[in-house]
């Protein structure tokens, strides 16, 4: 399988408007993308043998990119249904 970044724009591709809106109006959002970015930046390189950490150290990472999603998934909710 391909080794690939994932960015918001390709996670979200629906929501480009959204996204640029709340990136604008929002310095939250904005530090949630900056985190999630760095941190899919991070995966890859490990993904790609750049990086060499601990098979724990990268599921950790995974997951906090997860959880970071989660949270702009639900900030992309919340502004279209307010919308």
């Amino acid at each position: 399988m391909p080794i690939a970044h994932h960015p918001l724009i390709n996670e979200f591709p629906d929501q480009r408007d959204a996204i640029h809106a709340l990136k604008e109006e929002s310095t939250h959002f904005q530090k949630l993308m900056d985190s999630y970015e760095g941190l899919d930046k991070e995966i890859f390189r490990m993904e790609e043998g750049i990086e060499t950490p601990s098979d724990e150290t990268l599921t950790d990472l995974k997951k906090r990119r997860l959880d970071l999603k989660d949270e702009i998934a639900g900030m992309l909710r919340e502004a279209e249904t307010s919308a």
